[in-house]
């Protein structure tokens, strides 16, 4: 491309750097696609980016695909490509904005991975004493924290934000704060409740200066996020699982197990949170495949085929 359609490229970036301050990793996945677009018009013999129109940029993206690149990474590309022009038309720079309306490849719907019903037991059968890694204190509380998250589907930071005051033991339920603070009750199961009292007959030996969260670290602080997914990676390799065991797996289980027990979409949706049922509705998929696989391995005219 001609020298002033790069130099104009280049201000884009420290733009984005300098005025929208921006990281260096987003800045860096900016620069990489606005270098993709700008070797794609070399190609075509086009040197300013005043030149390029809606076919233009419908083009590029079908290239992309063409040549490998998935649609959430087209997605991508096109992003940036609508906010540089956005950027030259404040600029003066060009009159319009062809990659408006130019759309990426339908995304296919990422089912969640999840345990089955005896994967699940296996990772909250209780270790015993002699199979430890550290202190046992804490494998206590980890295996309350995984029987709350698959008991009641809660999120990772409706768990991390769970005040003492939350859980009333005796009914069986605990007060969850959700998305766009929402608050709703859900129930807690036997055995995550005889967990939960296990470990809190142990925290008073972690508490320091009246912390109220249900779930403390070594350092008497409420559990951050973090800790909590590095304990469950280190449970994945301790059992020798075959998947990556994090919380939001044990949320995903517990939709799935619940809906294919009780097939009530609606109960599943207000036990979750979810504001609309659209978002519950991809835990139907994951039923359907169980279904299948059933139908696959037990009916005499089942096609062995199925995709």
């Amino acid at each position: 491309m001609h020298s002033r359609a790069t130099e104009a490229r280049e201000q884009f970036l420290r733009h984005l750097a300098q005025e929208r301050r921006l990281s260096a990793h987003t800045g860096a996945g900016y620069q990489r696609d606005l270098r993709a677009l700008a070797d794609w018009c070399d190609q075509q013999a086009l040197e300013e980016w005043g030149q390029l129109d809606h076919g233009h940029v419908r083009s590029f993206a079908a290239r992309s695909h063409a040549g490998g690149l998935g649609p959430r990474s087209i997605q991508r590309r096109l992003s940036a490509i609508r906010s540089f022009f956005r950027y030259l038309q404040r600029e003066g720079l060009c009159a319009s904005n062809p990659a408006m309306d130019v759309q990426a490849p339908r995304v296919g719907k990422r089912l969640p991975h999840t345990l089955d019903a005896d994967q699940m037991a296996r990772v909250l059968e209780p270790v015993a004493p002699a199979q430890v890694v550290g202190d046992p204190r804490l494998a206590t509380r980890d295996l309350a924290i995984m029987e709350l998250l698959y008991s009641s589907g809660l999120r990772l930071a409706e768990l991390i934000g769970l005040d003492l005051a939350a859980l009333d033991l005796a009914d069986h339920t605990v007060r969850v704060t959700g998305k766009g603070n929402k608050t709703r009750i859900v129930p807690v199961g036997a055995l995550a409740v005889a967990a939960i009292r296990r470990w809190l007959a142990l925290r008073p030996e972690f508490l320091k200066n009246g912390d109220t969260a249900v779930f403390l670290g070594q350092n008497g602080r409420r559990l951050g996020p973090r800790a909590i997914q590095l304990r469950l990676a280190q449970i994945a390799r301790q059992q020798g699982l075959p998947v990556r065991l994090h919380p939001h797996l044990f949320r995903h289980s517990f939709a799935t197990h619940l809906l294919e027990s009780s097939h009530d979409l609606r109960g599943v949706q207000e036990l979750l949170g979810h504001a609309d049922i659209s978002t519950t509705q991809v835990y139907t998929h994951l039923d359907f495949q169980h279904l299948a696989h059933i139908y696959d391995q037990a009916h005499p005219r089942a096609s062995r085929s199925r995709r």
